[in-house]
């Protein structure tokens, strides 16, 4: 009861379905019951009730989905960018509680986990990326799922479809085992507390926000076929649509098992046997051994000096700060600070893309293969100037013109979230399921979507669509960790924290992050023009430039101009229209008027912490919006 009352002034007015019927009651009584809500709170959060009551819970109206009324806040003691706006606002509820930047990660992603299941959850992975203000380190947890005991490169050659959809296409999850990894060095509030609110969600339910209810609506005949998602997403036989509210209690007695005993709950306990057998009465090949084994990389993350900044990424499997990195440095090698400006910049963009997709099929996991050669080369300037030498501003190319040489990784799903709290420290994650639905089953005692990483992984029997043999590089090994497009970044300038950024939507998620860093960081656009402008994405194969024209969720429209397509077509791009895209988070930081904070210790010694005003954007592409302190 105590925990129920911790969440309601959050959640009440955030999406979260309140079925109780209104009664009159006595004005004394009222406020009685609402002093010892606040007792409780300030006894839960170490007396800290003032700032509670002052800048707690948002004002928005019942039944609205936001946190916030726009997709862009200031503040300059700590902010969250989601893609939900409910899980904004729980993270930022943990740091008005004077939590660390990794606390509100924590919550937020458990969050996102229940209101957005399609997308992320605890029976996934991602990359978390963390930067600590007061050594200057920012550390890389690679909570990637990893392939079972039992899998092998050949698995799938009966059975091509088993690759991506049923139990057998999942991987071991990593996402609980990651986000405790980085509390246990980073944390200030009890793991347990961190939970509440995402069991509060999917215990009393939550409100179908538009994003879901089109995914819903999309994939019906898939949730209709698995009795675990028909339970939860179609309770009464008919898909649930924007504003019906859902319900995941086993999710949320999951997420109580690993608030009360941690991650073994998960990994070496009995939800971890619930979830084992549920998959293996599926078809999958998960076993208690493959939970026990399951370790996070955690490493110093990957550096890139680029355009005078440091952009701070996720090494492999990640290919995807490797590929910022390489089409970063193909606009550094013109030699001239608007070689990304205009129609012409579009068009260098476009072809850069096309020669990074050609290269990056080379990296995969470094535990299993050597991917150093082809890193050193997406990290190097004279490498890039030898790929701008490749590039005309007059046409584009067929695409073995690219040399590519593997089938394209083509990896789906995502969602993404950026934090910075009041001492500037910044956490960026993405996390994933792969697929909407991952595999398109959801364990019945668990509550948990399995994800489908494995079809993440080349095969060699596989036949894509670009007709390309398959990357040995990336071909499925016991423990391996699939290739990835995820790209959280972590930016700054002069060692100053200068910004957070990250996207999810698979394959597109590079060009979308490349394009919002030169948008902002670049050619100077503001922080919502720089998420909200349209953008382009390409696959190399098809030959297809893909740019935006949607509708989005709150009404307005994205298009790329009719004088970007003109340009476009005159140099022989083919171009298609395209409803989706890339979702993209971002935190900037204005870099002026230093405050010095106080910390003497670490790298950080000697030097000032810049307080600067933190400007937090969601992505208006979907139903996110950011939360401040």
């Amino acid at each position: 009861m105590g925990e129920q009352s911790l969440e309601a002034p959050l959640l009440g007015s955030h999406g979260l379905a309140n079925n109780s019927k209104k009664t009159a009651r006595p004005l004394w009584l009222l406020l009685l019951t609402f002093l010892a809500i606040i007792i409780f709170v300030g006894l839960i959060f170490g007396g800290d009730t003032k700032g509670w009551l002052l800048e707690g819970a948002n004002k928005n109206s019942e039944g609205k989905f936001g946190g916030n009324e726009s997709d862009i806040v200031e503040s300059e003691n700590g902010v969250v960018a989601a893609d939900d706006a409910r899980c904004s606002e729980v993270g930022a509820l943990m740091l008005r509680q004077g939590g660390h930047a990794v606390d509100a990660a924590v919550a937020t992603a458990l969050c996102l986990g229940v209101v957005n299941s399609m997308a992320s959850g605890i029976g996934g992975g991602g990359f978390m990326l963390v930067r600590s203000s007061a050594t200057s380190q920012t550390q890389a947890f690679d909570m990637r799922e990893t392939a079972p005991l039992a899998a092998s490169q050949n698995m799938y050659a009966s059975n091509p479809k088993a690759k991506a959809e049923g139990a057998l296409s999942m991987g071991v999850p990593g996402e609980i085992a990651g986000l405790h990894e980085a509390w246990l060095q980073y944390g200030r509030i009890a793991w347990r507390t961190l939970f509440q609110p995402a069991i509060k969600l999917a215990r009393d339910g939550y409100v179908v926000a538009p994003y879901l209810g089109g995914y819903l609506s999309t994939h019906e005949d898939k949730i209709l076929s698995d009795p675990g998602l028909r339970q939860v997403f179609a309770p009464n036989g008919k898909i649930l649509k924007a504003g019906d509210t859902c319900y995941n209690v086993e999710l949320g007695r999951s997420l109580e098992a690993v608030a009360e005993v941690g991650p073994q709950a998960f990994y070496n306990g009995t939800l971890g046997e619930k979830l084992v057998k549920d998959v293996r009465e599926a078809g999958g090949i998960l076993t208690m051994e493959d939970l026990r084994n399951y370790k996070v990389n955690v490493v110093d993350a990957m550096a890139a000096n680029v355009l005078g900044y440091a952009v701070f990424g996720m090494p492999p499997p990640s290919s995807g700060t490797l590929g910022l990195s390489l089409v970063l440095n193909i606009f550094n090698s013109y030699g001239t600070a608007d070689a990304a400006n205009g129609d012409l910049g579009l068009h260098r963009l476009i072809e850069a893309l096309k020669h990074m997709f050609a290269i990056r099929m080379n990296l995969g996991d470094p535990a299993f293969v050597d991917t150093s050669e082809s890193a050193s080369a997406m990290l190097s300037p004279s490498f890039a100037k030898k790929i701008r030498q490749k590039i005309f501003d007059n046409t584009t190319f067929p695409p073995e013109y690219y040399l590519h040489r593997w089938s394209q990784l083509r990896d789906h799903g995502t969602s993404h979230f950026c934090i910075v709290d009041a001492d500037r420290n910044a956490v960026s994650v993405t996390s994933t399921v792969n697929y909407p639905f991952g595999g398109g089953v959801l364990s019945p005692s668990t509550g948990i979507i399995l994800n489908n990483e494995m079809d993440d992984f080349s095969t060699p029997t596989e036949i894509s669509p670009d007709h390309l043999p398959p990357a040995p590089a990336n071909f499925i090994e016991p423990n391996k960790r699939p290739l990835s497009s995820m790209t959280p970044l972590i930016i700054t300038r002069d060692n100053q924290l200068a910004g957070v950024l990250g996207g999810s939507g698979g394959m597109n998620i590079i060009p979308a992050v490349t394009q919002v860093f030169l948008n902002h960081f670049v050619m100077g656009m503001d922080p919502l023009d720089a998420v909200q402008s349209p953008r382009i994405y390409h696959r190399l194969i098809p030959n297809i430039v893909s740019y935006e024209n949607m509708t989005v969720i709150d009404g307005d429209h994205i298009e790329l101009s009719d004088e970007r397509k003109l340009f476009l077509l005159a140099r022989g791009h083919k171009l298609q229209a395209k409803a989706g895209g890339a979702i993209t988070q971002l935190v900037v930081q204005t870099l002026r008027n230093p405050a010095n904070i106080g910390r003497k210790s670490g790298k950080n010694s000697n030097e000032q912490i810049f307080h600067g005003r933190l400007t937090a954007v969601s992505d208006p592409r979907k139903d996110g919006k950011p939360a401040a302190v």
